[in-house]
This record gives structure tokens, sequence and C-alpha cells, in this order.
């Protein structure tokens, strides 16, 4: 099944605490601390794919996570670094802070790996923290925490040209006698549910990539039908071939539904109706002038390329007027930029979560307005590694708590020399 949008959850790995441990041996009694460090955890990390072209991997698995970094050991052993997972996906794909739409990565123009996600950093173990006045420190560093994060992944394909026009156009026939693609071909609409790629070529042998997106119809830029979902797929096209059926089989205006389908692009994305079009006036070997009425391609002309459009008749069917038609697309590709568009991180999760790995509340004591309530996980974490009772874990501590913001956010409180800090059963007296 094809699948161009879903949603999962990404997590990194935690690193591994540092451990407390000292040198046990029988002819050295007074051992120094010989912990080891934490190791590093896995990251999550974004890997094209050019063998694959749909989401589909991610449908229904909706999690992944990296592994975590393995605790510090005796005898300053490095716990072990955790494994990245790699997350494989098709190239044009673009990844998405689910929260807020930004943009973390775009998986195309180059970007073919991408580390999405850092695993947390191993602790330090106790053999970092000796002193010649404390040579036997019972505290050791945690390890960061991992992050976990909801993104959307989104594929967006890469062609120089989109087919844009209503159902039943004759895009899939088009594209299927100007390039290698085979799409389905049937008379209903929306017969074409997928996007299609192919590379076309004119007589001169140049080619280039062409999308035929999938028929919109009136309300696809609220989402009305499959608009959404492709209409993203042609953000990245250069230009539009805008076929229309001129043959008056199903009884529909040219003109209108030219007007139609910009009007749709506009309001999805207003720069979309500022992409250059040709106008390909499609099955003109099936139409039928009554007298005294005008050739719908002469219409179209009329109203259009005074508009700077250019209007080719062509019939998909017999191959009538297509290689002038791609004559003139590959001569206005040759005067474009080369490069495709890439779109720009706009939300870094490292930057976002640098601060979050120690969460943590400051509250005043509903009890007593001198009484201030400090929690978090963290926290009680680091209070267990601690030993509190020496002067140097003491100041151990007091610099976590001044790199943590902890000390700032009593200030804001309001709080004075003299007044109680609580934590997790413990109690200091504050002193600036």
């Amino acid at each position: 099944m094809f699948s161009d949008q879903t949603k999962i959850i990404i997590r990194s790995g935690k690193g591994g605490d540092g451990h407390v441990s000292f040198r046990r041996e029988k002819y050295v009694p007074d051992g120094g601390p010989d912990g080891g460090d934490g190791g590093k955890g896995g990251d999550v990390i974004f890997q094209v794919d050019k063998g694959v072209n749909t989401l589909a991997d991610y449908r229904y698995h909706k999690k992944f996570k990296a592994m975590d970094g393995q605790e510090g050991g005796k005898r300053r052993c490095h716990g072990k670094n955790g494994e990245d997972i790699v997350l494989k996906v098709p190239e044009g794909t673009v990844i998405r802070d689910a929260a807020s739409g930004k943009v973390i990565a775009d998986m195309s123009g180059g970007n073919e790996r991408v580390v999405v996600l850092r695993g947390g950093r191993g602790g330090n173990g106790n053999m970092h923290y000796a002193t010649a006045t404390m040579q036997a420190p019972k505290y050791a560093q945690p390890g960061q925490e991992a992050i976990e994060l909801e993104v959307i992944l989104e594929l967006k394909m890469i062609a120089d040209v989109g087919l844009i026009g209503f159902p039943n156009a004759g895009k899939s026939t088009f594209l299927s006698r100007v390039t290698n693609a085979r799409p389905k071909i049937a008379d209903y609409p929306f017969t074409t549910i997928t996007p299609n790629l192919g590379v076309a070529e004119n007589e001169a042998g140049e080619g280039f990539v062409i999308a035929d997106i999938p028929g919109l119809i009136e309300g696809a830029s609220e989402g009305a039908g499959l608009g959404h979902r492709f209409l993203r797929h042609i953000e990245r096209t250069k230009l539009f071939i805008h076929l229309v059926d001129v043959s008056g089989q199903e009884e529909r205006d040219p003109v209108d539904d030219v007007n139609k389908i910009n009007q749709e692009l506009a309001r999805y994305d207003a720069s979309l109706a500022e992409k250059p079009q040709i106008i390909a006036a499609n099955k003109i070997d099936a139409v039928y002038v009554p007298e005294g009425e005008k050739d719908p391609v002469s219409r179209l002309k009329e109203v259009f390329e005074p508009l700077g459009y250019s209007v080719i008749g062509i019939s998909a069917v017999t191959g009538e007027g297509v290689d002038r038609l791609l004559g003139q697309v590959k001569e206005m590709l040759s005067k474009m930029p080369r490069e495709m568009v890439v779109f720009e991180q706009e939300f870094d999760p490292q930057t976002a979560f640098a601060g979050s790995d120690l969460p943590f509340t400051v509250e005043r004591s509903e009890q007593d307005e001198h009484t201030f309530i400090v929690e978090g996980p963290r926290i009680e974490k680091m209070l267990g590694y601690t030993n509190l009772e020496a002067e140097k874990g003491f100041r151990f501590f007091q610099d976590f708590l001044r790199d943590t913001g902890i000390l700032d956010q009593l200030e804001e409180l309001g709080i004075k020399d003299g007044d109680t800090v609580r934590m997790y059963g413990l109690a200091f007296d504050y002193y600036k």
C-alpha cells in the first residue's frame, strides 16, 4: 500500500550512569576510587534508502528506540555505548516535529544521513572526583536522560515537472506515452491514487523527471477528496504541465477547469500558483466543434496566453503535439536553477531539549511561606549518588543546583537567607 505520511515516536538512548566503587585488593588497604564512566546512549538516525519509495514500513510500527548506554563498572570499566537505531526512508522524506509542525530535516538534496536525536552522554564515575583533600568521593554523575519525540514523516516526491489537472484529463495516458512509467489507466474519478514518477525524453534525448499527481477536485486545498495528501507532492516541482480535456466528452468547460485547479493551488500555497505552467489542451483527436462555435484550444489561447501561459494542443493517445510540448518543457527547465527545493531546518531537537534532561519543580510550601519544595526524578537520583555529609559532596550538589537553574528559580520565588529548602525528606537552610 502506498503511504506518504505517517506519525511515529522516536527515542534516543539514555546515557549510562557513572559508577561508585573503590579498589579492594589484598595488599592495597586504602585503594582509591575506581568507578568507571557510563556509556553513551544510542542516536536516532534517519538514512535515505533509494530502493524504497513509500513510508509503508512506518504505517503500523510506531515506536522506535535506540539502546541505552550501560552503567560504568568497577576497576575503571567504561560502560558499553548504546547501539544507534537507523531508520531508512525514501529520498524526499521531510521529518517534522509533530507538536509544532516545524521541519527537523529534509532527506533530499544530498542529505542522505541525518542524526535527529543524539543519545545521552554517559556519566562520570567517582574516579574523576578524587582530589588531595577528598580521596574517597562517594558520588558519581548520572547519565544524561533520553529524548523522546513524536515526529511526522512526510514524503514529498522529487520531480522537475508536475502533471496537474482534473480527474480523467489524461495525465496517466500522457505519462505512459512519454516516460517509462506504467500507471494504471481507467475511466473513473481518481484513477491515479498514488503519484507516479517517470523520466521523459525529448527528441534530443534530454531527460527530466515528471510526476503524475492524482486528479484534483474543488475543495482539495481544504482536504476534500485526496487533496492534501497529494498537493504536498508538487511543492518541489519547478513547473507544471496543466492537462485539460478539450474533447467536450464530459461536458466540461476547459477554461473553467484551468481556473478552478489554479484556485486550489493558490489556496493550498500561494507560491504554487506562481510556478510556470504549460497548458496542454489534451484529446484534440476527439474534439468536435459545432458549427458557429469556437475551437476550445483557441479559446484557451485567447484567455491564458495574455497571462503568460503557453497553450499547446496535444493528443496523449495519438502522440500529436507531444514532442513540441516536451521540447518547450526542456527549454523552460534549462533556464531555471538546477538546485532542487530543499526545506530548511526550523526545529533542532538537541537545542529544544538542551536543558530538559533534568526536569524539576520548585514551589513555595502552602503551609509555610519560608519553606520551598524542590522535586524531580533526576534530583532524587542525584541525592542517592551524593554523600552530602562530606564537604566535597555537598559542594558538588550545590554546583548541581546552580547549573540546573534550581537556585535561580528559588530566588525568583523570593527565597531569603534562613529559609528552608526540602528535597525528598532532606532539609537545608538557604544562604546565598
